[in-house]
């Protein structure tokens, strides 16, 4: 049994995920948002490598069918629905709506996963119910790979502690468990802050940035645990619940 932590996804190989159950983690903001908008009745969540992506696979939905949604330097971009605010995706909007989103950094380290067995969006609001998930999966003999997004291509201190947090929920109790350095150190980013989530998102420079652009109100929203227990699996190019009907 092995768990893995990468630190962004620019040294990814096939090797950190062929075969592996594989959580992303972009925890401010694009995992928060897709675990509120799928939890707020989103039919489901197609992650899109680019704005003019998404607008050319709008064009192949039926007309009210869909959402335009997504950030590029933290702010909605013209034209769309939507931004990356978990706020924004409320039920009156996105309710049996497919949300074509793309984001700077979580949809582009969904879409560098590949060949996972399994690909989980992992954050605060949906801490229990992912790690309940990959600690089964462990349990069943499968290896874990946690993809931190990063922030333009760096270090995201948020996304090291959130993963940090999966180490060690799903590694509770268990014997014989590997880890690689990058598992170990995003532990002890976790026990630095432990559960004061705002110390920490007010800590890290992303965390920051957001707060002097406006968007104080998300990183509470992304401090919420627990809020949004549900468990969303990326499959078939697409984010969806997993449930009765998409049992692993």
């Amino acid at each position: 049994m092995r768990i893995d932590v990468l630190f962004g996804v620019q040294q990814l190989t096939p090797q950190d995920v062929q075969g592996r159950v594989v959580a992303v983690i972009d925890v401010l903001r694009a995992s928060t948002t897709i675990a509120v908008a799928l939890s707020n009745g989103a039919r489901a969540i197609i992650p899109m490598d680019s704005p003019d992506d998404a607008v050319t696979r709008s064009k192949q939905l039926e007309r009210g069918a869909f959402l335009l949604a997504g950030e590029r330097r933290m702010l909605k971009m013209d034209g769309f629905d939507l931004g990356n605010s978990p706020i924004e995706h409320s039920r009156s909007e996105v309710e049996s709506k497919t949300v074509l989103l793309s984001t700077t950094n979580g949809t582009k380290a969904l879409l560098a996963v590949q060949g996972a067995r399994d690909v989980v969006v992992a954050s605060y609001v949906n801490l229990s119910a992912v790690s309940t998930m990959l600690r089964t999966a462990l349990r069943g003999g499968a290896d874990i790979t946690l993809v931190c997004a990063g922030q333009d291509r760096q270090f995201a201190l948020e996304d090291a502690a959130c993963a940090g947090r999966f180490v060690h929920n799903v590694s509770k109790r268990l014997s014989g468990l590997d880890t690689n350095d990058a598992a170990f150190a995003a532990s002890l980013i976790d026990k630095k802050f432990g559960d004061n989530l705002m110390r920490l998102f007010n800590t890290a420079a992303h965390g920051r940035a957001l707060a002097a652009a406006g968007f104080g109100d998300d990183l509470a929203a992304c401090a919420a645990v627990d809020s949004y227990p549900v468990i969303p699996i990326y499959q078939d190019r697409q984010i969806t619940l997993l449930g009765p009907d998409r049992e692993r």
